[in-house]
């Protein structure tokens, strides 16, 4: 499902025009996994700290933390596009 999602999101930017309910619905989706995956990857940093893990790990573990967050955003913004006042 996530490379439908991608797919829909690749459509839209390509074609310049308004996502059908099926690919909002494809993304919306990707962004809900998404959001469980960057909280898996919290709780998983929290429990490595609280264990005394190794810095240089914990700070991987952030990166690829850092890196959902911020696919999570684009595809917000594929979502809801920018409403120019």
């Amino acid at each position: 499902m996530q490379s439908a999602a991608l797919a829909a999101s690749r459509s839209f930017c390509d074609r310049g025009r308004e996502m059908s309910e099926q690919e909002q619905a494809d993304l919306r989706l990707m962004v809900a996994r998404l959001r469980q995956e960057h909280a898996d990857y919290d709780a998983a940093i929290n429990a490595m700290i609280a264990t005394g893990c190794e810095p240089l790990r914990i700070q991987r573990m952030k990166k690829k933390k850092l890196g959902i967050k911020d696919r999570i955003t684009k595809i917000e913004d594929q979502i809801i596009p920018d409403i120019i006042a």
